[in-house]
């Protein structure tokens, strides 16, 4: 059986695009190296900010994502990822711009919570306020309630651990402060009813984990790299 290669769509962030091919190395049953997938990863971090665009403040990262996709396209990946849950508001114009079989993420991570976690009704969600704005897990998450934080949580948690100049995530800190804060969101909406946590933002993975929170969390990059995996056997 000839396998896919396999394409990640990456730079949205550059460690978050670091992490997800780890993951999906770690979660390759391999004997050898040589049973490992081929994978083709354009990391570009020039791409313009996701969540700006959304709110009406920056430029639109369309066509980079397009032009990064086409990029690893002729590099060879039969189907690829991209491990920013944000970029997914602007899921069908990327779509709509490239040859490439992309996964979405949102759809994938809505089988895995109802195969995993059977009559659920409440999930929390922590991600950025551009995510949040789209209400973008609301459309792909079906037969739930959303929980998400408040706004000061939103503001003062969420975004200052992601984004917070020199104290966040995005600026290279990911021990401390915002570890502090994002466990502080993820209770929060567990307090206000959730039974479990999406970890809706690829920088929150790299911080918290399945077990970081009193309620099991979910990190949708844990479902890419398990998908990215099945699907790139598929005949």
């Amino acid at each position: 059986m000839k396998e896919k290669i396999l394409g990640i769509i990456g730079g949205m962030g550059p460690e978050a695009t670091a992490q997800l091919y780890m993951k999906i190395i770690k979660a390759t049953k391999v004997k050898k190296d040589q049973e490992h997938f081929r994978i083709v990863i354009d990391s570009n971090p020039k791409i313009p900010d996701r969540t700006k665009a959304i709110l009406g403040l920056g430029e639109s990262p369309v066509p980079y994502i397009i032009e990064t996709a086409n990029n690893i396209k002729k590099m060879g990946a039969d189907i690829a990822c991209i491990p920013c849950i944000t970029s997914h508001y602007f899921y069908d114009e990327i779509v709509a711009g490239t040859d490439l079989k992309i996964i979405h993420a949102l759809e994938e991570l809505n089988l895995y919570i109802h195969r995993e976690f059977p009559g659920i009704q409440r999930i929390g969600v922590l991600a950025t306020t551009g995510t949040r704005n789209t209400r973008i897990f609301d459309e792909y998450l079906k037969d739930v309630s959303i929980i998400y934080p408040d706004d000061q949580v939103q503001e003062e948690c969420v975004m200052e651990a992601i984004y917070g100049e020199g104290t966040g995530i995005k600026s290279g800190i990911t021990d401390g402060k915002p570890v502090e804060r994002l466990k502080e969101a993820g209770e929060h909406v567990i307090g206000k009813g959730a039974e479990v946590v999406i970890l809706g933002c690829t920088e929150i993975g790299l911080v918290l984990s399945g077990d970081s929170l009193s309620r099991p969390s979910i990190d949708p990059m844990n479902v890419m790299a398990l998908v990215m995996i099945e699907k790139g056997r598929e005949v």
